[in-house]
């Protein structure tokens, strides 16, 4: 029954999204967070009036079927002919070198060339596609609850210990559940965890044991969850792994203080409206640094494509300067792109006033990452770390175990990870 659902799965993907066998054709499949569909279809309709030889079919489809469906596809040597992935590091067997085929292979390497390696096999020099965004982990402040508890918004290299006390202040005068909360997510509080000095990854490229770095700040957050100034629920309300935002609680003004990252602007905007006004921190500093975590989504070639040399074309010409700087202003979205980032002035298209220099701090604060979380986006065994992490901190939130035996545990679940793969 298993196999036969798999099969099934595998066929109507394949319908879904089948790699073009005709000349001229491109297809994409694509998912959206919010309006990039919109406006990558608007783009891809001038690249179509511009070059009538190559039709471009953009399939939108759930982000679930990126996430599944897709690596089935794949894993038959079908699949579409460009996709829009966040799985990148993992399936990179999949995706086509652009090198040989992309009209200026340097343009490329000195745009894109520091995330290159999130997307191709250790050790390749391939071009398999470039990031359609970056993320960044950061945080945000109700900029108005501060004022109403004449409490000051806490200076550029302000410290987690500086940002907890003066969101506490403003939770006991506001009469607040909790002074601020982090997502459920082990990769979000690797930037903090990196912060105070964490390293994952060994000298010989496997993970490596928990170190202090990660002792001291997963210590200082079980503590501030047990003071109650943590949004408890957070963690403890889900089991394992699963992913849980507190966006709801930082949107309903339920918290002061809230830590996630730049794909947040637009949902905040969005529900908060003129609420509240509101503002991105940044990464609170550690000992060792002020540290976020990068991350994004990523377009790329497939290489079971007949068409190579159209899907080379419509690569070119989504990566230009001019098109990824558009792009990203119309769909608030951060640049990955060098020449984008350096000359600045990008003009977000919102009229939320909140908006745009939220989007500006996050573009600051991602050329202030530590080496050590620049790493991890393209590390394979970033998310085995990630898993272990969240699921025994929670337990140790929720009272099931202890911070000693949770550290035990979490060099064994990773352990375990790395065994299950070979």
């Amino acid at each position: 029954m298993t196999k036969t659902r798999t099969l099934l799965a595998a066929i109507s993907v394949s319908l879904l999204a089948s790699t073009s066998a005709f000349a001229g054709d491109v297809r994409i499949m694509w998912y959206s967070d919010g309006v990039e569909g919109d406006v990558i279809q608007d783009l891809l309709n001038r690249f179509m009036k511009d070059n009538p030889d190559i039709h471009v079919t953009l399939d939108n489809v759930a982000y679930k079927v990126i996430q599944e469906q897709l690596p089935i596809q794949l894993e038959a040597g079908q699949g579409p002919d460009i996709a829009r992935v966040t799985n990148i590091k993992e399936l990179a067997q999949h995706w086509l070198d652009l090198r040989p085929l992309v009209a200026d292979p340097k343009y490329w390497d000195d745009n894109f060339g520091d995330t290159l390696d999130w997307m191709r096999p250790d050790g390749s020099k391939a071009i398999p596609g470039f990031m359609t965004q970056l993320t960044l982990t950061g945080g945000f402040a109700n900029k108005t609850l501060f004022e109403q508890a004449g409490v000051a918004l806490p200076g550029d290299r302000a410290s987690w210990d500086d940002w907890i006390a003066a969101a506490a202040e403003v939770a006991k005068s506001q009469q607040l559940p909790a002074a601020f909360a982090i997502d459920r997510s082990g990769h979000r509080i690797s930037g903090p965890n990196v912060s105070y000095g964490a390293n994952y990854i060994g000298s010989d490229g496997m993970p490596a044991k928990v170190d202090d770095g990660t002792k001291a700040f997963v210590t200082k957050l079980v503590d501030w969850t047990a003071k109650g100034l943590m949004l408890k629920d957070t963690w403890v309300s889900a089991a394992g792994s699963t992913y849980r935002a507190a966006a709801d609680d930082f949107i309903n003004a339920q918290i002061p203080f809230y830590y996630s990252g730049s794909w947040q602007v637009a949902n905040l905007s969005t529900k908060i409206g003129d609420s509240f006004d509101w503002v991105a921190t940044g990464s609170p500093c550690g000992t060792a640094g002020c540290s976020g975590v990068k991350g994004g989504a990523a377009l790329v070639a497939i290489k079971y494509t007949k068409n190579p040399k159209d899907v080379a074309k419509v690569m070119d010409y989504l990566a230009r300067e001019d098109i990824v700087k558009e792009f990203s202003e119309r769909t608030l979205f951060l640049p990955a792109h060098k020449g984008v980032v350096a000359k600045g002035g990008l003009k977000w298209d919102s009229t939320d006033k909140n908006v745009g220099p939220a989007l500006d701090k996050f573009v600051k604060a991602a050329g202030e990452t530590l080496p050590a979380a620049d790493a991890l986006p393209p590390w394979k065994w970033a998310n085995a770390y990630y898993a272990a992490l969240v699921t025994r901190v929670s337990q140790v939130m929720a009272g099931e175990l202890t911070l000693d035996e949770a550290w035990g545990k979490i060099d064994q679940d990773i352990a375990d990870k790395v065994a299950e793969a070979k």
